[in-house]
């Protein structure tokens, strides 16, 4: 089923250690030398240079490991080499999902520094917890949540938007009044039912890794498939609000086991299909995708600009194009077993991670990519900055609603976005703590729209794409007037 043309053979593994059931791994944002091995048992193991030592455990918290419980990921907070803050996402006693916050101190992050943030009842199955954190390319922190478990989302999770589970969920873990956390503004739910203010995005049945492309700051998701086909979703950057990727009305490109029930049905629902879906093929086939990473480390040829992902099942590492994801699929000849998650350290490089305790960086055939060391001076990057307008057609002397945001967050916050008309200077903000400005220029014509910022000691000079916003007519004023939605 996964037959096709395979890659140039230009990469190959190289191990970092052996591990008691590894489950995830990442690096210091400020350091790409200092690695961070997840345990499933519940043990954070910082590996340097070759030495391994305990970071944190929380082994008498998580429950593991009948299932798929355990500690699943851990995301570094971007001030990491200040604060010594991170997040971690674990099955509690009672099998419910945690979310929290440790600190540091020094080499060793205490178990008394625990803050949770999040507790998700899990209380009916074992399995589909989902378990990925990442922190997005506006500061952030994102979790990936299954559906409960069980088979056909026997509960109907997914598509209710009272529950947590099922969802990808975004938070700013800095506490607000009484809540531990804030609910970022452009969260689409906040304010509506209770509890469903975390929500980003819905629909989803097991989606186990999830990860940002660290160029465009594009979402990519591997969701786990139940019987038939295994997908990976996608949302553009600055993109996913609100967006149903379909469970289980669908499952992948096709009709899912509750396409006829109500959710589904009543009212229509409209669903964002998969970039890409495969067939499980049996036994010996595929079984459930292991999402992975757009490769950005240029040392592994033409597999730069490709997501490579795997399977738990499969034989080897797989990797497609984001132009033509279907026809360009291929093997990359890297053979890997009981593959279980990829991790990417804070210079790009990619590593995988197996169920049989194996770590390995993937190295280009001239060995691994130079990465400076921690502290020393770096070549600036260039950000990315997005743009996007609440209804793009509006009244004439109307005033439009018009959100900018900038990626990398960290180093920019605080910092001036101007947005330009043409080449007339409309106005200047400063980014706020999720790197996002808005703007209010009314609007007297067609008219294209732009959002720049400036260089600084870490990045270069950015602009947006263009952003066209038209007069919307009298007559089409007048119909759209009948109607409760917002044009994007």
């Amino acid at each position: 089923a996964l037959a096709g043309a395979s890659g140039a053979g230009a990469a190959t593994l190289q191990q970092v250690g052996v591990f008691e059931r590894p489950m995830y791994v990442t690096s210091a944002p400020n350091n790409p030398d200092r690695l961070f091995v997840v345990e499933r048992r519940g043990r954070i193991v910082e590996v340097q240079k070759g030495a391994t030592s305990t970071f944190a455990d929380l082994s008498s918290l998580t429950t593991c490991c009948t299932g798929e419980g355990g500690l699943q990921s851990i995301a570094l907070s971007p001030d990491f080499g200040s604060s010594g803050r991170f997040y971690v996402f674990y099955t509690g006693s009672e099998g419910e999902i945690q979310i929290a916050e440790m600190r540091a101190a020094g080499n060793f992050a205490p178990l008394a520094s625990l803050r949770p943030l999040l507790t998700i009842p899990h209380p009916d199955a074992d399995n589909h917890y989902g378990g990925q954190l990442q922190i997005g390319p506006e500061g952030l922190l994102y979790a990936s949540t299954g559906d409960g478990g069980g088979g056909n989302d026997q509960f109907a999770n997914a598509q209710d938007l009272t529950s947590l589970l099922g969802k990808l969920l975004r938070i700013d873990p800095n506490p607000a009044g009484v809540l531990p956390y804030t609910v970022p503004p452009g969260n689409p739910f906040a304010g509506g039912d209770p509890g469903d203010d975390p929500i980003w995005s819905f629909g989803l049945r097991n989606p186990f890794r999830f990860s940002f492309d660290r160029e465009s700051g594009a979402t990519l998701i591997g969701d786990v498939g139940q019987k038939a086909r295994e997908e990976v979703d996608y949302a553009p950057p600055g993109g996913g609000a609100g967006v149903n990727y379909g469970w289980a009305c669908r499952e992948g490109l096709i009709a899912g086991p509750r396409a006829a029930e109500p959710e589904c049905t009543a009212p229509p629902a409209v669903f964002t299909p998969p970039i890409f879906d495969y067939p499980q093929d049996g036994p010996e086939g595929p079984c459930a995708i292991v999402g992975g990473y757009v490769v950005r480390d240029r040392n592994l040829g033409d597999l730069y600009g490709r997501y490579l992902y795997g399977d738990f099942c499969g034989e080897q590492l797989r990797s497609f194009s984001l132009i033509n994801p279907e026809a360009s699929d291929r093997g990359e000849g890297v053979p890997i077993a009981q593959l279980t998650s990829f991790g990417e350290d804070a210079c790009g490089r990619l590593y995988t991670v197996q169920e049989t305790g194996r770590v390995a960086l993937l190295v280009g055939n001239d060995g691994a990519a130079a990465c400076p060391a921690a502290g020393q001076a770096r070549e600036r990057e260039r950000s990315f900055v997005g743009i996007r307008a609440q209804g793009r057609r509006v009244k004439k002397g109307k005033r439009a609603q018009i959100t900018a945001w900038v990626s990398p967050c960290a180093g920019r916050r605080g910092e001036p976005v101007k947005l330009m008309r043409g080449r007339a200077h409309l106005g200047t903000r400063r980014l706020d703590r999720a790197c996002t400005v808005r703007f209010r220029p009314k609007i007297s014509r067609r008219a294209k729209f732009r959002a720049l910022i400036a260089e600084n000691a870490s990045y270069l000079t950015a602009t947006s794409r263009p952003l066209q916003i038209k007069i919307l007519h009298k007559k089409k004023a007048q119909r759209r007037s009948k109607s409760s939605g917002v044009e994007r």
